[in-house]
């Protein structure tokens, strides 16, 4: 599926996806031309889904990082398409899972501080339909984050 130039590029696209396709194709050891096509054709394939900005929300004054777990009433018809339309309209909510097992759903969300959290979680979150029991996970460190690959 992949060869070895597409490894190449993919390895020093991963940690810099702004990176400039002369500067890409010159660390691939490749030609800007060549590594042009290669990279059209690895989005065409699906391979390379896009760029994305990634914001510091830290730098944006949000301290509070939770991840809520729930299960739903399941006996209510269309309960997960209905939760998650809704939870979708929470712009602090910045993840939206679905599992199969005892939890249902999770939900990754920020606030500016657990002032801003207890509003949000009291007339935001509480009042999302379905819900059977939640979980609250207050996040205190990230150990390991990113999605590069072993390519």
């Amino acid at each position: 599926m992949l060869d070895d130039l597409d490894r190449r590029l993919l390895r020093h696209l991963q940690p810099d996806p702004g990176i400039a396709t002369s500067e890409l194709a010159e660390a691939a050891g490749t030609t800007p031309a060549v590594c042009s096509r290669r990279l059209a054709r690895m989005r065409d394939r699906g391979i390379l889904k896009g760029q994305e900005a990634i914001i510091d929300w830290h730098a944006l004054g949000y301290e509070v990082h939770v991840s809520l777990r729930f299960t739903l009433d399941k006996t209510q018809t269309n309960a997960f398409d209905i939760f998650i339309r809704e939870a979708r309209k929470v712009p602090e909510v910045l993840e939206i899972q679905t599992f199969l097992g005892r939890v249902d759903v999770r939900l990754v969300m920020i606030a500016r501080d657990m002032s801003h959290y207890q509003h949000l979680y009291r007339t935001r979150i509480l009042t999302l339909p379905h819900i059977a029991d939640i979980e609250a996970l207050v996040h205190v460190a990230s150990i390991k984050s990113g999605e590069a690959l072993p390519i």
